[in-house]
C-alpha cells in the first residue's frame, strides 16, 4: 500500500475528531491499539499522553528501550505542530525541507509517522497518542485505526457523552 498523499492525512485528521477525551477515553483508545497489536503479534510501544502526563502506556514483548525514544520523540512532534507525525513528514518530503536541520534537535523530535494528534470538538488537541515498534506507515495505521474505533464507539448506541 501507498503512503498516503497529505489530502489523505488532513482527511483523516479532519475526521478524527472526538466530542471530548478523558482518562477513561485514553485508557480505552490505549487498549484498542494494544489489543490490535497484540492480535497481530506485534512488538509495540503503546502511548497516550498529554503534556506533562502520561495516561496511557503498554510495551508488549519484543519492545527494546530504543522504541521509548522514538514514542517521546514522535509525540514531541505532534505536540509542537498539533498535526500527525506523518503529515508533518510528508509536508516536509513535499517541500524539499527537513525540521531536524532546521533548528529541530533531532535527539527531541522524530518527523515520521506513528503519533497522531487526539482531537476535541470545540477545543483542539488535548493529547497524543504514539505507537513505535514497526514501519513508520504500519505505526500511524496502527493509532488511526485505533481512533476510528473509539470515535464508532463513541458515536454508537449506548454512547457516553464526556
Amino acid at each position: 500500500m501507498p503512503d498516503p498523499t497529505i489530502a489523505e492525512l488532513e482527511a483523516q485528521e479532519a475526521e478524527l475528531v472526538l466530542p471530548s477525551f478523558d482518562h477513561d477515553d485514553a485508557r480505552r483508545l490505549g487498549e484498542i491499539v494494544t489489543a490490535a497489536a497484540v492480535e497481530a503479534g506485534h512488538p509495540l510501544v503503546v502511548d497516550v499522553r498529554r503534556p506533562g502526563l502520561v495516561l496511557y502506556r503498554a510495551s508488549l514483548p519484543g519492545t527494546r528501550p530504543d522504541h521509548e525514544q522514538w514514542v517521546q520523540r514522535k509525540a514531541a512532534v505532534v505536540t509542537r505542530m498539533e498535526a500527525s507525525s506523518a503529515l508533518v513528514a510528508a509536508r516536509d518530503a513535499a517541500a524539499g525541507t527537513d525540521v531536524t536541520t532546521a533548528g529541530w534537535p533531532a535527539a527531541e523530535y522524530a518527523v515520521t509517522g506513528g503519533a497522531f494528534p487526539v482531537r476535541v470538538a470545540g477545543t483542539g488537541v488535548v493529547a497524543v497518542v504514539t505507537a513505535s515498534g514497526l514501519t513508520s506507515q504500519e505505526d500511524h495505521d496502527l493509532v488511526v485505526a485505533g481512533l476510528r474505533q473509539l470515535l464508532a464507539e463513541r458515536s454508537g448506541p449506548g454512547r457516553r457523552e464526556g
